[in-house]
């Protein structure tokens, strides 16, 4: 474009010397004017070298927004993907917990059971051992009608009432024969027991917070006892049923530094686990 505005000019130029009507001051002027659109048509040159490296900056970034979009879409699909495998390992562990609790709660269910079957032959043979003892000393003389009558006045046997009546289900029943059984007999070393199978009857009947107030009994007065671990344990159970989770694991966290080697703490550490 400059050449062609050169060639122009000096073509007029040329014409107007021929003619004799250029003066030496027009011829001046004349050539201000050539190097002004020279001047101009470099600016204009350069300008449009310029837009043109603009317009291909413009679509080198736009090609890098479009492989950026790209590669967010790709990493958004990844990680819609991860959460959906984290989603379902969520959903499996719930599972596996709740599982796990089920399996706890049967557990202690049977070790209940297992406890009474076993006290009440505990009591059992207590009875038969002192009856055995009173005929070694009476000389072997006491009838067997009588032996029986003397145990049914024996102080265990209200124990072992109440044993029976919780072990058949009659909640109440087991409390009077258990409560007489204190009543009658307070520095019996079975009166701790007698206590917490107290506590046992209202937590089976769903009345947790009088199972607590018995619990308490049992780890407050008898705390060098067998059942003081187990009264904690389940304190602690029926803390977790009225949804008082923050005293419940405060009870199991005093069960396992209280009693640490205790089949009572070894649950406690699980449950801990799973109480939140």
């Amino acid at each position: 474009m400059m050449r062609n505005g050169v060639s122009l000019a000096g073509v007029l130029l040329s014409l107007l010397l021929l003619a004799g009507c250029a003066s030496s001051g027009s011829v001046d002027s004349i050539r201000r004017d050539l190097d002004e659109t020279k001047t101009r048509l470099y600016t204009i040159e350069k300008d449009l070298g310029s837009a043109r490296q603009g317009e291909r900056d413009t679509k080198s970034d736009f090609a890098s927004l479009r492989k950026a979009d790209a590669d967010f879409q790709a990493s958004l699909d990844s990680n819609r993907s991860d959460m959906q495998a984290l989603s379902g390992r969520v959903d499996d562990l719930g599972v596996m917990v709740k599982r796990a609790t089920e399996e706890q709660a049967r557990y202690q269910g049977d070790a209940d059971r297992r406890i009474v079957a076993l006290e009440d032959r505990i009591v059992k043979l207590q009875a038969a051992m002192d009856e055995l003892n009173k005929r070694v000393q009476a000389g072997g003389a006491t009838t067997a009608p009588a032996a029986q009558a003397t145990d049914a006045q024996q102080p265990d046997s209200l124990y072992q009432q109440g044993l029976q009546a919780f072990k058949a289900g009659d909640m109440p029943t087991a409390r009077t024969q258990l409560s007489a059984f204190i009543d009658q007999n307070p520095q019996d070393n079975l009166v701790s027991n007698a206590r917490y199978w107290i506590g046992e009857t209202y937590y089976s009947e769903k009345n947790y917070e009088q199972a607590i107030l018995e619990f308490q009994e049992v780890i407050k007065k008898y705390p060098k006892k067998e059942k003081a671990p187990a009264a904690m344990l389940k304190q602690a159970l029926a803390f977790k049923a009225l949804k008082d989770i923050k005293s419940s694991r405060y009870v199991l966290g005093k069960l396992v530094q209280i009693y640490p080697k205790t089949d009572e703490a070894k649950k406690a550490r699980v449950l801990l686990r799973q109480v939140r």
